[in-house]
């Protein structure tokens, strides 16, 4: 097993929950420890360099720890009065962040290029009000490991989006992808290079740069129709994990991984069903063999072997938006 780690879950209303001892006792962060009363977080992101790092986006605006998360700090910025829905960072240079925010404030997206210090508003046509959830959210931001001037975007339910010149433009993607219900978006760097978006019944790929997408035909090959996080390990860009269940917020889910950049899959054995879909993942950039994973409705699993296998936390949580470990 990994050394012992410390773990960050946000949750959607009860602030951040922080463990310092590998999940044995679990405390809630809130308002003595910088942040608000009862917050909303819908994600967090470590850094990948300075692990003590970590951000969150939350109800009002960005936050950010130093020290593990057990103190917070709210960074001013254009987004303090915004649900900031996704956090995401260029690998090859991690001073460079994007954020998108969302219902039920307006969807807008921001790039930082000094650390979070300063941040623009990018240009992005994105639609007023959309089906299902009214105003839509950011969902997903991948930076293009290959090419750090392609972003990807993902918004739920208006879409996807790509830029070629780090965020200054950007064009639609229509026609392959017919579902605007997007949950998440990745690229991984292969080879072959290829991106993968992720809406609420189906799986699209393309390695061409999205000038032609293929779909999975996940309700033929999976276990469930209704994919929600994904992640490609850090240190082999062929591996992509996915989260799936049998509805939002549904009874069961598991976990499904692909060791060829998302042309075969398999489905992870989870030791307690989960209750309710899967919904977030996470790797350990120190020790990429980590691996956690956590329902809608609060089970979190850990795997120390890449996925091969699983045990379950004894905490279980409120609604959880996102998990990040952290070496203690």
């Amino acid at each position: 097993m990994a050394d012992k780690l410390t773990l960050l879950v946000g949750t959607v209303g009860q602030g951040v929950m922080r463990s310092g001892d590998d999940g044995e006792s679990w405390q809630r962060i809130g308002v003595k420890d910088g942040l608000h009363s009862d917050a909303i977080i819908r994600s967090l992101l470590g850094h990948p360099r300075q692990s003590e790092k970590v951000y969150a986006g939350t109800d009002k605006g960005l936050f950010l720890s130093e020290d593990a998360g057990q103190r917070w700090e709210r960074m001013d910025s254009p987004m303090n009065d915004h649900m900031l829905w996704c956090l995401s960072m260029d690998p090859s240079d991690p001073q460079t962040m994007f954020a998108g925010t969302g219902t039920p404030t307006v969807c807008k997206v921001f790039r930082t290029t000094d650390g979070a210090k300063t941040w623009d508003q990018l240009p992005v046509q994105i639609a007023e009000e959309c089906a299902n959830v009214g105003i839509p959210r950011v969902t997903g931001i991948a930076v293009d490991p290959v090419n750090q001037n392609n972003i990807w975007l993902g918004l739920e339910v208006d879409g996807v989006r790509f830029s070629s010149d780090r965020g200054e433009s950007w064009k639609t993607i229509n026609g392959a992808i017919t579902n605007p219900d997007v949950h998440a978006v990745a690229v991984a760097a292969g080879p072959p290079k290829t991106v993968l978006v992720a809406v609420n019944d189906e799986v699209y790929t393309s390695t061409d740069d999205g000038d032609s997408w293929t779909s999975l035909k996940i309700r033929e090959v999976f276990p469930w129709k209704y994919p929600r996080g994904m992640l490609v390990k850090p240190d082999d860009s062929k591996v992509v994990f996915l989260t799936i269940g049998d509805a939002t917020p549904g009874r069961t889910g598991t976990v499904m991984r692909s060791e060829d950049a998302g042309h075969t899959w398999k489905s992870l054995s989870l030791p307690v069903q989960p209750n309710t879909a899967m919904w977030v993942v996470n790797i350990q950039p120190s020790d990429t063999s980590v691996v956690m994973a956590g329902s809608r409705y609060g089970y979190l699993y850990r795997s120390d072997d890449a996925g091969e296998s699983w045990r379950k936390l004894w905490r279980e949580f409120s609604e959880l938006s996102s998990v990040v470990s952290i070496p203690a």
